[in-house]
């Protein structure tokens, strides 16, 4: 795989694909081969140049033991070491989960490297947190349950994340998840970042309501995946690419802040 290099840390990639640049940028316990793993890529490389990215500490890139290695200037870094790798002046970036929220940082702090951003599964509001009360309260656990071995164990429970997981450094892993989890929203810069903006999520994931209720206080398009969890929603690409295509495609395809129900075909 390529490898781009960001504050001494290596950055694995992939490029596939002819036409304008989309990056694509997994969660947590995932890799960049994942979207292909999960049919998001072949739809996409007939009209763009996919980048696939291994973020720091996940797939084939570095994984550091420092937390303050995956805060979000150093995430931003590794986007734009990328692109300038590629020779990328400006690129669409689509994430999921940790992808959507190094997205909103890319936007906030660069984004003159950004074309638009396609965001699912992440609160730009209050960030990481919002997530957690809901999440043990359902589960009927004690608020200071560590998360991580929630997380991570739910995880493993894919059989692709799972082998990712036994591949991968655990260290690296929970230094990722201590700097993910502590951030907060970035909801007035992505605002006023100029970057037009695409958020989707499952009905039944905790991010789905503060990232409807950001769509609509800034004007971004807003896609609601009807009767899909977390995982559901990134499992469901059928559902997901009609949505987001006409907005890669550009403005004239785009739904002017508008929020639009998307049911399980």
């Amino acid at each position: 795989m390529p490898i781009a290099r960001s504050h001494g840390f290596k950055i694995s990639y992939e490029v596939s694909g002819d036409g304008p640049a989309v990056v694509l940028h997994p969660g947590m316990f995932q890799d960049g081969a994942h979207w292909a793993y999960s049919g998001y890529t072949s739809a996409l490389t007939s009209a763009y140049t996919v980048i696939a990215v291994d973020p720091l500490g996940l797939g084939a890139s570095d994984a550091p033991h420092q937390a303050e290695d995956y805060s979000l200037e150093r995430r931003v870094d590794s986007v734009t070491a990328v692109l300038d790798a590629v020779g990328v002046e400006r690129a669409a970036f689509w994430g999921y989960s940790l992808g959507a929220m190094t997205g909103y940082a890319v936007a906030a702090h660069a984004p003159d490297r950004l074309t638009c951003l396609v965001a699912g599964g992440f609160d730009p509001i209050d960030g990481f947190r919002s997530a957690i009360g809901p999440t043990l309260s359902l589960l009927g656990l004690p608020a200071d349950t560590d998360a991580y071995h929630l997380m991570k164990q739910g995880a493993a429970a894919d059989r692709y994340q799972a082998a990712l997981i036994e591949a991968g450094d655990p260290a690296g892993f929970r230094a990722n998840y201590e700097a993910f989890s502590r951030e907060p929203g970035l909801q007035r810069e992505l605002a006023d970042s100029g970057v037009p903006i695409l958020l989707y999520a499952g009905t039944a994931d905790p991010w789905h309501e503060p990232m409807r209720t950001f769509a609509e206080r800034s004007g971004a398009d807003f896609v609601s995946v009807s009767d899909a969890d977390h995982k559901g929603c990134w499992d469901r690409s059928a559902d997901v690419l009609p949505a987001v295509l006409p907005f890669l495609r550009g403005p004239s395809s785009r739904g002017e802040g508008h929020t639009v129900p998307v049911r399980s075909s």
